[in-house]
Order: C-alpha cells, then sequence, then structure tokens
C-alpha cells in the first residue's frame, strides 16, 4: 500500500487578497466568542466555525464552510427554542421562529439567504461555491449573534 506524504500548509494565495499574515486571522475572529449559555453541541460548531475561518487563510473554501457550519449551531439552538420543532426543516424553524417572535425579521432574512446557500452545496446544485473571508465573516459573525441572543433570552 502507498501512502500520500501531504505537503505542510502554505498559505492560499488568495489569503494575502484580504490579510498579510496568518496571526492577522486572530485579529479577524477575536470577537467570536462562543455564549457561554450556548448548549455544548452548539458551543463545538461555533468553535469549529471560527477555526475554519482562521485556517482560510490555508484553504480559501474554508471560509464557505465555516459560514455553513455556523448555520448548524443556530439550527441546533432553534430546535431547542421552538416548542415541538422535532424533525422539521430549518425553512420551517426559521418561519415558525420568525412567527413566535424569537427570531426578527432580519435575522430571519439573513437565515434564510444562509439556507439557500447551504442547501445548494449540499444538494450539488452549486459545486464550486467560494465565499471570501471578507463575506464569510460577517455571516459567521451573525450566527454568533442570534446563538447569543436566543441564548440570553431563554435565561
Amino acid at each position: 500500500m502507498t501512502t500520500q506524504r501531504l505537503p505542510f500548509p502554505v498559505p492560499d494565495e488568495r489569503a494575502h487578497l484580504f490579510v498579510d499574515s496568518y496571526a492577522d486571522m486572530h485579529d479577524l475572529v477575536e470577537d467570536l466568542v462562543v455564549p457561554a449559555a450556548a448548549p455544548e453541541a452548539a458551543a463545538t460548531v461555533l468553535r469549529t466555525a471560527r477555526e475554519l475561518l482562521r485556517q482560510s487563510y490555508y484553504c480559501y473554501e474554508f471560509s464557505t464552510v465555516a459560514v455553513m457550519h455556523s448555520l448548524i449551531a443556530v439550527e441546533i439552538v432553534l430546535r431547542d427554542r421552538i416548542p415541538e420543532a422535532g424533525k422539521k426543516p430549518l425553512h420551517q424553524l426559521i418561519k415558525q421562529g420568525a412567527a413566535d417572535g424569537i427570531l426578527t425579521a432580519r435575522q430571519a432574512e439573513y437565515l434564510d439567504y444562509g439556507r439557500q446557500i447551504r442547501n445548494g452545496m449540499a444538494h450539488g446544485q452549486t459545486t464550486h461555491a467560494v465565499m471570501p473571508p471578507a463575506m464569510a465573516v460577517p455571516m459567521v459573525t451573525t450566527s454568533f449573534a442570534i446563538v447569543s441572543e436566543l441564548c440570553a433570552a431563554v435565561l
């Protein structure tokens, strides 16, 4: 059996379009603080999304994966907050969350937009989506904010 020896990571050439060095990636994500009240499943997903953003310095496409991953955390918290959420799809959770006042209209709009991107990728309709970190960071930040607000509302 032959094994493939992978090279050590090198910066993606596109990374220099938004930062000068890997150390600058820390500045991009330093405000992404996982809410203390978040369920552990959501907290783990948020930490992973934050790390994916940092690592997009080496693999540009990780910024897109970070956005998709951050939406999972929001879905986890919505399932906790919406009575009888069961196995309802995310679009129904978003609608119900907005109707019940758990989500603002703007949050519901953001989540639905993210859901459409996620679904396009998950179902093979969008096969080569690359979201630059400059676009991904605000989207992941919004997911962190929604999770924080939803978890704070429970306390």
